[in-house]
């Protein structure tokens, strides 16, 4: 299911991809002249568009749900809140993963992400989402931790390396925001 949230769209259609549902309050261009299903939200709104849009896809039972440019942009609030998204997504049992350019992120909770290595010496960064989050391991990377107890003062989980083809993460208690290096596109 492709879901077009706002100006959302004229990517869809730039990259020839025809959205099954366009919504958003349209504030970052005019509201479409097409005949594909539109649903029109109110500007003021408790919800991201893309929170609304990822609504959607969990009410069709969508188990993973992939979010492109939600990061980067002008909005520096909205690429914050979308790894709050992620959660979101977890919390409501599917898998979400939020594309950057070159970087694919995920939120985990208290369990394990296996990770295939893409890029040589891939880059591997993980940290809480809250205040901490514990009983964190990492194996297959160049630095493993093992229990370790991660901070949102301390940033030991960041820019860590592949040195197997197989990684993995495991949080115990927390959740945990973790994102690896995908080859240039």
């Amino acid at each position: 299911m492709i879901i077009a949230a706002d100006a959302g769209y004229l990517n869809c259609r730039a990259a020839g991809l025809t959205p099954h549902l366009i919504l958003g309050d349209f504030d970052s261009m005019d509201v479409p002249e097409t005949d594909l299903p539109i649903q029109r939200l109110p500007v003021e709104k408790d919800d991201t568009d893309t929170m609304a849009a990822v609504k959607v896809a969990l009410n069709h039972g969508c188990k993973a749900i992939h979010i492109y440019g939600g990061t980067g942009g002008k909005r520096l609030d909205h690429t914050l809140y979308n790894f709050h998204t992620l959660l979101h997504i977890r919390r409501h049992g599917a898998v979400g993963y939020l594309h950057d350019d070159d970087f694919l992120w995920t939120v985990i909770e208290n369990e394990t992400l296996e990770l295939k290595r893409e890029v040589d010496w891939g880059i591997v960064s993980v940290f809480p989402l809250f205040e901490r989050a514990e009983g964190v391991d990492e194996e297959g990377l160049q630095y493993p931790l093992d229990h370790a107890v991660l901070t949102v003062q301390d940033p030991i989980g960041v820019s860590n390396h592949f040195v197997a083809e197989t990684a993995r993460i495991t949080v115990r208690k927390g959740p945990l925001i973790v994102g690896w290096e995908l080859p240039p596109l």
